[in-house]
């Protein structure tokens, strides 16, 4: 029995360990940030860097998911804050879905079925490793009155369980100036279509 718990403690210090990022990578993402949340105040009018990274440098598991939307192309970005718990929200803001993560199929059920020509992830799967969430409808809809996002590709979005029950999966874009909900199959993927996350710090 202490050789299982001794097994499962150095499992979790290994699975954290692996979470963290060096100094350097560090200290390059809070620029990166920075630079960014200066460059686009529009998306969070009335909102401070200094407390915004207070925040950040207190949680090096939230900096290292986000490190991983940067580094997957997301280039995330302040959208947000909730007053009721102090959060912070970050999205993907980058101006078509993240390059490093599309040919994506909706979750690991519908990778499963594919009987051939599977693709190297799924969307739930990817968000949940980098510890992020797939943005919902609503979610995306506050995104895009921030500015125009997916004018050439497109996103997966949270699907409701009744719709995925019967093996559908929901995804949007931006076109002719509006904001357009889909439907496919939840088993598809495309090289034009990956998701965008969203994590509280």
């Amino acid at each position: 029995m202490e050789g299982h718990t001794k097994q499962s403690r150095k499992a979790k210090t290994e699975m954290k360990r692996a979470k963290d990022i060096t100094v350097k990578q560090r200290e390059e993402l809070l620029r990166i940030l920075k630079a960014r949340f200066e460059k686009n105040m529009n998306r969070h009018k009335g909102l401070e860097w200094t407390k915004v990274q207070a925040k950040l440098e207190a949680s090096a598991e939230k900096l290292w998911s986000l490190n991983e939307m940067e580094r997957t192309g997301g280039e995330p970005d302040v959208v947000g804050h909730d007053k009721k718990t102090g959060e912070y929200i970050f999205n993907d803001c980058s101006a078509e879905s993240p390059k490093g993560r599309r040919s994506l199929c909706y979750d690991r059920e519908a990778l499963e079925s594919r009987k051939e020509h599977k693709p190297a992830d799924s969307a739930i799967d990817m968000a949940a490793a980098m510890g992020i969430e797939v943005l919902t409808e609503e979610q995306y809809r506050g995104l895009q009155k921030l500015g125009n996002f997916d004018t050439k590709t497109s996103s997966w979005l949270k699907t409701p369980s009744d719709i995925r029950k019967l093996g559908g999966g929901i995804f949007a874009d931006r076109r002719y100036d509006h904001v357009f909900m889909y439907h496919n199959g939840a088993d598809s993927y495309y090289a034009a279509r990956g998701f965008r996350g969203s994590i509280r710090v």
